[in-house]
């Protein structure tokens, strides 16, 4: 029976690593049941990369972050080639949406990746919000659910599992989860009517798995977060909304809930609530073998259900047994190339006032380009590189964190902002620039503020095809 509990809490974890191919450890996991692993830029992901996990379990459940837009894993080079939910949430049209879900998990099971962790299905109701932001189709329940849906459709019409999250949704918070525990200060009435509807839409959907947010909600359970409340994972997500699907953490290494536990506590508290599969977004041998023992101490301890490990674990398998069901899907997908679809949805979201134009090399002056932790520090905006094709010899600067403007001198000059409408300095320093040269352009790749003076262009998202959106516009 120890075996057989080893390999059932083995089944429920699903690891990141460092690397670009598998280490001897996480190959001798995976050969021990392992149930899932994580990929991230860091791996420099590739089919060659995933055919080394399935070599040694071939129903490993292969999960990445490709939402499109700001957080992508497997174009961070370049930027993404999607603008991202909240573009689509401003062209608003649901046939766009399910077509860059179709495409980006074209993209997924061409290297033979079984889970995407998209889409974000919350409702950005505090523009304040520092990790969500853009990563959100918008702040109204239901814009987010048409979009939310479309999206699953999109990606699993292509034969790879979707993952709605962060349920119960992650909108309505002014911390940023990866840094410490935000509050959700909503009543469930206000709950039900905004941040759930696009979980049920998705759930409505078929959506394969649902990632948990390490989110305090007091009007759903006030002790503990979401992830580890059996009120919130079973009673809701289960009873109330039916969902039947894989259920996985947000990373448990995030400090909201790190802070409270050590790791292998976290997961079994975790299980305890319902939840199927236990995300660790960096591990090591030492550290996944630490988890796994604690799940099996728990279980011959009585203070988790063999039961519960028995249905997590296979759920994990189902949700793998679905992707090897979904193989004439991903063929068929595979000759269903919509190249343009990312940059016609770049091009129909941008918005701008003004009408300036650039008809020589400017200036670029990035101001607050530095991301959230969800985003790959690596990832670029991209306009100075867009600009720099149409307009050779522009050049660039970036700001340091409150740094001064340079001197403009006569050359054109775009600055670069994101969200400022949560960034009183940035916004300042917009001004500042603009009072000096009252004929720059601004472009804001976030949420943006309202626009006074110059001109405007807002890309509602950074990619590669925003960028060269933004770039075409002020160059037409």
């Amino acid at each position: 029976m120890s075996g057989d509990l080893y390999r059932l809490a083995m089944t429920v974890l699903h690891p990141g690593f460092e690397g670009t191919s598998a280490p001897d450890w996480l190959r001798r996991a995976l050969g021990e049941g392992l149930g899932g692993v994580v990929l991230f830029a860091r791996n420099a992901v590739g089919a060659d990369l995933v055919r080394e996990l399935r070599a040694e379990n071939p129903d490993v459940v292969v999960a990445i972050d490709e939402e499109g837009g700001t957080v992508t894993r497997l174009e961070v080079a370049d930027g993404s080639s999607f603008p991202g939910n909240r573009a689509l949430g401003v062209v608003d049209d649901v046939r766009l949406t399910e077509r860059v879900g179709r495409q980006i998990g074209r993209m997924l099971a061409e290297l033979d990746i079984t889970l995407d962790y998209a889409p974000s299905a919350d409702v950005n109701a505090d523009p304040a919000n520092p990790v969500i932001g853009v990563r959100s189709f918008g702040a109204a329940a239901e814009l987010v659910s048409r979009h939310t849906a479309a999206y699953v459709e999109g990606v699993q019409g292509a034969g790879v599992a979707a993952c709605a999250k962060h349920f119960p949704g992650h909108g309505d918070t002014v911390t940023d989860s990866h840094l410490a525990l935000p509050t959700v200060h909503a009543t469930r009435e206000l709950l039900l009517e905004r941040d759930l509807p696009p979980f049920r839409a998705a759930i409505e959907s078929g959506v394969r798995s649902i990632m948990s947010g390490h989110l305090l909600v007091p009007a759903l359970d006030p002790a503990v977060p979401a992830t580890l409340s059996r009120t919130v994972m079973t009673e809701l997500l289960r009873g109330e909304l039916g969902f039947d699907g894989m259920l996985v953490t947000d990373a448990i290494e995030m400090r909201a809930v790190a802070a409270m536990a050590p790791p292998g506590e976290i997961a079994v508290r975790a299980l305890d609530a319902g939840v199927d599969a236990i995300c660790v977004g960096l591990s090591d041998e030492n550290g996944l073998r630490e988890i796994a023992e604690a799940i099996v101490a728990a279980v011959r301890e009585g203070r988790l259900a063999e039961e519960r490990l028995a249905e997590a674990a296979a759920r994990v398998k189902a949700l793998s047994t679905w992707y090897a069901a979904q193989s004439e899907l991903r063929a068929k997908a595979h000759g269903d190339v919509d190249e343009g679809v990312g940059l016609d949805a770049a091009r129909r979201a941008l918005t701008t006032t003004g009408d300036g134009r650039l008809t020589s090399a400017p200036l670029v002056v990035e101001v607050n380009t530095r991301l959230n932790k969800a985003i790959d520090a690596d990832t670029p905006t991209g306009v100075a590189t867009a600009l720099t094709a149409l307009l050779p010899g522009t050049a660039r600067v970036r700001l340091e964190q409150g740094g001064e403007l340079p001197a403009l001198g006569d050359r054109p000059v775009v600055l670069v902002v994101h969200d400022a409408a949560r960034h009183p300095q940035v916004r300042e320093t917009v001004a500042r620039a603009l009072a000096a040269r009252p004929d720059a352009f601004v472009v804001d790749t976030g949420v943006p503020a309202a626009p006074e003076g110059g001109t405007h262009v807002h890309t509602h998202g950074i990619s590669r095809v925003s960028a060269q959106a933004a770039a075409e516009w002020m160059t037409r």
